[in-house]
């Protein structure tokens, strides 16, 4: 369990059910997980691959910095580990939970969700697909990486309408449809512009259209968490609701784009001597 820190008194003060008293009771260290391979929204850090870095990482630590709460975001190794670590009540919170209801008896989500991830029909430059709708898809075979999280609705369609397979992860979904083994990919739209310039087939390859789907990235808080209580969830809720008014997320989802391309590119070989 999660060692916590609790300011002086608390017990007695929550004990006494003043105002001051919730506020001096609340948790000051938060401990954190997400997805280690989900960029610009968080990935493992190259330069230090205990934590997580990313988008939902800067936008967390904004809101929590306002709340006087410090953070902790650890890489707890793969999606399901993660969650998993989460539920246990091992770490507090998840930063990028898609919103399933099987998981409701272990998470409470905090609204609004921090991200809406749109997921883009993304087309080499010049395919001739007539696409005015998702429904159009149906003729076409395409690709999307098996680490995708689409809604369950979209799920569910895609599965009874689309000839789409799962390739194994971006790259490799990108990498069949420069080489036209499938018509078109869905990604989202920051990862798949970081992967189009990453693959330096940007030139090649577009987005077409409205978003498909556009599942939400939630804040989740394990009910095993000491720290999980009204004032925490009601923060919470409050900033994100600022943060969506705002508009600040752009710039943050863009620099972290940056970011991992910079990552994607190969270190330069240093000169023979």
């Amino acid at each position: 369990m999660a060692v916590r820190t609790w300011a002086t008194g608390s017990m007695l003060a929550l004990a006494l059910g003043s105002p001051l008293a919730l506020a001096a009771g609340k948790c000051e260290r938060l401990v954190v997980t997400g997805s280690p391979d989900a960029p610009p929204y968080s990935w493992q850090d190259p330069a230090d691959p205990r934590h997580l870095i990313g988008a939902n990482v800067d936008l967390l630590r904004q809101i929590t910095t306002a709340m006087g709460i410090s953070v902790q975001v650890l890489q707890a190794g793969r999606r399901e580990q993660a969650l998993e670590e989460v539920r246990s009540g091992r770490m507090d919170l998840l930063l990028d939970a898609p919103l399933h209801t099987d998981q409701l008896t272990a998470l409470d989500y905090i609204h609004p969700p921090l991200q809406l991830n749109e997921y883009l029909i993304w087309t080499r430059v010049d395919a001739a697909l007539e696409v005015e709708g998702v429904a159009d898809l149906a003729q076409y075979k395409g690709s999307v990486s098996a680490k995708a999280r689409l809604s369950p609705a979209f799920e569910t369609f895609a599965k009874n309408g689309l000839q789409l397979e799962r390739s194994q992860n971006l790259t490799q979904a990108f990498q069949k449809l420069v080489l036209g083994q499938v018509d078109y990919v869905l990604a989202g739209r920051y990862a798949g512009m970081a992967m189009a310039q990453g693959l330096g087939v940007a030139n090649d390859v577009e987005p077409r259209g409205l978003p498909v789907d556009r599942p939400g990235l939630y804040l989740a808080v394990s009910h095993n968490s000491a720290c999980n209580d009204p004032w925490l969830r009601g923060q919470l809720a409050k900033k994100l609701t600022e943060l969506s008014i705002s508009g600040a997320s752009e710039a943050v989802l863009q620099r972290n784009v940056e970011r991992w391309k910079a990552q994607m590119q190969p270190v330069p070989e240093a000169p023979i001597q």
